[in-house]
């Protein structure tokens, strides 16, 4: 299901856009040739939310697996904790992968993965994908991320009857979707834990994890910059508890305050928003920014890309297999 359109609609009228040099999109369209047009019925992932934030979708799919197994699920990294242990703080840091700027990605949250691609990295739906997906990337040489929403309920989840009602607040602007109320942490722990549980027996490497700015947003809850902080630093650390990197979605503002508990970012449209400058400290801390822009043509943010050591390219709103890197 296609479910992604540029964020922050109605404030297009702040974008300046940039005129900087293009970069090469070896095996992939002419710098000059834009995303092409989505088709069938898209929908914002952010209604109107505030300028300095921005976010992104993805479908239904299937039931996790259960943790609790002594041995390992297939495709599980090398030195991730078996299902129901827990190694020492120590070990799972050492055995954390750890991206670096400048690897090139995928991302295809648009169904089940297409292993065609020919890039180290693939960010893809954790639902909608089996162990079987991650090891097959897995045997290819890459390493995955697993996509999950930890600032809505979604409806069409597996799981979407274990969130209680009173975490349930405003529509985001997205069908069967309802932002969460982040300041209950002993309701959300266990369900992030239990989504977290299935990314790591799957065999993920790492989690995207989405909506991680609903302070910015319409919620319905008088969410604070200090109760995203404390949501956003519990979910770095149920992921790193389990030997999952975590990356930082959007949430620019608060990139000062969390660098340190993530382990890379995931961006979306900061060149856009004339915003790359402010990922920059996961880039000094030597941690990849993973980034795509929705509009306009790679000679449009690809100098800046490099410069700047940002893992860049061009999507389709859709964000199924088209992709035309930096």
């Amino acid at each position: 299901m296609s479910r992604t359109l540029p964020t922050r609609l109605g404030l297009l009228a702040l974008v300046t856009a940039l005129a900087l040099a293009g970069c090469s999109g070896a095996g992939d369209a002419d710098d000059d040739d834009a995303a092409p047009a989505p088709s069938g019925p898209t929908a914002t992932r952010d209604p109107a939310p505030d300028p300095s934030t921005s976010s992104s979708a993805s479908a239904s799919a299937s039931p996790s697996s259960a943790p609790g197994s002594a041995t390992p699920p297939p495709g599980t990294p090398s030195g991730s904790a078996a299902p129901g242990t827990t190694p020492a703080p120590g070990d799972q840091a050492a055995s954390r992968w750890k991206p670096q700027p400048g690897l090139a990605w995928q991302w295809q949250l648009d169904g089940r993965s297409d292993p065609s691609v020919d890039v180290p990295v693939y960010d893809i739906d954790g639902f909608e994908n089996t162990a079987a997906d991650v090891a097959r990337l897995h045997r290819d040489g890459r390493k995955v991320i697993c996509y999950v929403n930890v600032g809505a309920w979604e409806d069409f989840r597996p799981d979407h009857a274990a969130f209680p009602a009173v975490l349930l607040g405003e529509p985001n602007g997205w069908k069967g979707e309802k932002w969460l109320d982040i300041r209950r942490l002993d309701l959300l722990r266990p369900i992030m834990e239990r989504r977290f549980d299935m990314c790591r027996d799957k065999g993920f490497d790492a989690v995207e994890p989405d909506l991680m700015e609903g302070y910015g947003n319409e919620t319905g809850f008088p969410l604070t910059a200090d109760h995203q902080l404390a949501y956003n630093r519990m979910i770095a650390e149920i992921a790193h508890a389990r030997g999952l990197s975590v990356g930082l979605k959007n949430d620019l503002p608060q990139i000062p305050q969390l660098v340190d508990d993530f382990d890379f970012a995931v961006n979306e449209e900061c060149a856009q928003f004339d915003e790359c400058h402010r990922l920059t400290p996961f880039i000094a801390a030597g941690k990849a920014v993973f980034h795509v822009e929705y509009e306009g043509s790679t000679s449009g943010f690809c100098g800046e890309s490099r410069r700047l050591k940002l893992s860049s390219m061009l999507k389709k709103l859709e964000l199924d297999t088209w992709r035309k890197p930096c």
